[in-house]
C-alpha cells in the first residue's frame, strides 16, 4: 500500500482547475537512468501544466534495508491484497453515492417513494462506510443494493421520459406511420 512506501521525494502539480473526483487526468512518467537517478514528470492533460522532480541515489536505502523491505512485502502480500480489495470496494461505494445523490436531483419522473428508497439506501451505505472495521462483503452488498435501486429508477426515468416525449409529439410512431399510409392511399 502507498502508506508503506519509502518517500523518495515530493512535488505538487499546481494550477489544475477544480473538478469532481476522477475527472482530472494526470500523466506521470518515471525515468530511471543507469546511475539510479529517477526523473519524474507529471502533466495535467487538460491544461498541459507540467511539474518535474529529479531524485538522486544519495542517502538512499542500504542493501540490507532493501532486502528487509522485500522480505516484509512478501510476508504481508496477502494482507496487502485484502486491504487493496477493501479500498477498491470503498472507492466504488463512494462513486455510487456520488452518482445516486446527483441522480436524485435530476430525476423528474421517478416516484417520491422510489426516491425515498434511494435516499434510505444512501444513508445505509454511508453508515456502513463509517464503520472502520467494515467487512468488504458487507460494504459491497450495501453498494450493490444502492446501485440496483438507482439503475431501476434510471430505467423508470428513461421509460417515463420516452412516453412523455412520445405523447407530446402527437402520438406514437406507429400511429404516425399509419396516418401517413392512409394519407398516401387516400383511405380513411
Amino acid at each position: 500500500m502507498a502508506a508503506d512506501n519509502q518517500m523518495m521525494g515530493q512535488f505538487d502539480l499546481v494550477g489544475i482547475p477544480p473538478a469532481p473526483r476522477g475527472v482530472p487526468q494526470v500523466e506521470v512518467t518515471f525515468d530511471i537512468d543507469a546511475n539510479g537517478i529517477c526523473h519524474v514528470t507529471a502533466k495535467d492533460k487538460a491544461t498541459g501544466k507540467t511539474q518535474n522532480i529529479t531524485i538522486t541515489a544519495n542517502g538512499g536505502l542500504s542493501k540490507d534495508q532493501i532486502e528487509q523491505m522485500i522480505r516484509d512485502s512478501e510476508q504481508h502480500a496477502e494482507a496487502d491484497r485484502l486491504k487493496r480489495e477493501l479500498v477498491e470496494v470503498r472507492n466504488n461505494a463512494e462513486t455510487q453515492l456520488t452518482t445516486a445523490e446527483r441522480q436524485l436531483g435530476e430525476w423528474k419522473y421517478v416516484s417520491d417513494a422510489e426516491k425515498e428508497n434511494v435516499k434510505a439506501l444512501v444513508a445505509e451505505l454511508r453508515k456502513t462506510m463509517e464503520n472502520p472495521n467494515v467487512a468488504k462483503d458487507d460494504l459491497s452488498a450495501a453498494t450493490d443494493k444502492l446501485q440496483k435501486a438507482v439503475m431501476e429508477c434510471g430505467r423508470t426515468e428513461y421509460q417515463q421520459a420516452a412516453a412523455a416525449n412520445s405523447s407530446s409529439s402527437g402520438g406514437s410512431g406507429d400511429q404516425q406511420q399509419q396516418q401517413q399510409q392512409e394519407g398516401a392511399s387516400g383511405e380513411k
